[in-house]
């Protein structure tokens, strides 16, 4: 395969369960003089939750915007299942099995939450052909909609509309309506960020049940909820990364203490 020929969905026969399924490799990205993300490396398997800390500004969210293709790497190399996919376009790599939230919730509020996820199937598996079909007909995108609210815990919700639901219920459709694209790997950016305790456990639960099918790869906030899910995390301070670890090695760095945590 050409390494800069997108595939509707890579093949993975021949990646063994124990290989990354997302890399990293020195991932760079300079805005002007401005080293944003320096030389990052980084793995991602299923069945693994890899969050990525750090204080506002140390490069995660550019991270992430370069992992699923929206910004363009200075240097360094993405592969996926083994391919490089470093001059993929976003949504040749969505296709081939990468999905992302964002920090601010990208949903359709005016549309129902099992439309949102429809919509989302549909954009994922388009098919022209049926120009003319009432989308409410098509068994593929609302049987996928319906299965993954129910993954999400919005099973209850899917009638309701979508600006009208929670804080945590939009964030947990957001996540339904990545899960409607078949995404292998899913880039999560601050998913917990305004929740109250009863919406992080729910979207904590989530977390768990989606690691088990999936690479995650988590930038969040909440330091209780890291340790409490992550497998992995990689601590970063102005776009380099200082450590990464298990969390009891993390929690027991001195300089993530110093530098991240506020210990002296």
């Amino acid at each position: 395969m050409n390494e800069n020929t997108p595939a509707e969905k890579i093949s993975g026969e021949n990646i063994t369960a124990a290989a990354p399924l997302l890399q990293a490799d020195r991932l760079t990205r300079r805005f002007g003089g401005l080293t944003a993300v320096g030389n990052l490396s980084l793995d991602l398997r299923i069945g693994e939750l890899h969050a990525v800390i750090g204080t506002n500004g140390a490069g995660k969210s550019t991270l992430i915007n370069m992992l699923s293709g929206e910004t363009a790497p200075t240097a360094g190399t993405i592969r996926l299942d083994g391919n490089d996919v470093t001059n993929w376009p976003q949504h040749a790599r969505a296709r081939a099995g990468i999905g992302r939230s964002y920090q601010r919730t990208t949903i359709f509020p005016s549309f129902t939450a099992f439309e949102n996820c429809r919509l989302a199937a549909q954009a994922h598996a388009q098919k022209p052909w049926r120009l003319w079909q009432a989308a409410g007909s098509c068994e593929h995108s609302t049987g996928v909609a319906g299965r993954v609210l129910d993954i999400a815990g919005l099973a209850g919700a899917a009638g309701k509309i979508a600006g009208s639901l929670s804080h945590g219920q939009k964030r947990q459709l957001e996540i339904a309506m990545c899960l409607a694209t078949d995404p292998r790997v899913l880039l999560l950016d601050e998913p917990l960020a305004g929740m109250g305790a009863e919406e992080s456990e729910r979207m904590l639960s989530l977390l768990e049940r989606l690691r088990q099918s999936h690479g995650v790869l988590l930038v969040e906030h909440d330091m209780d909820a890291v340790f409490r899910v992550a497998d992995k995390i990689t601590v970063m301070v102005n776009g380099l990364v200082i450590a990464s670890d298990t969390p009891e090695k993390i929690r027991a760095n001195r300089e993530v203490q110093v530098a991240y945590l506020g210990e002296h």
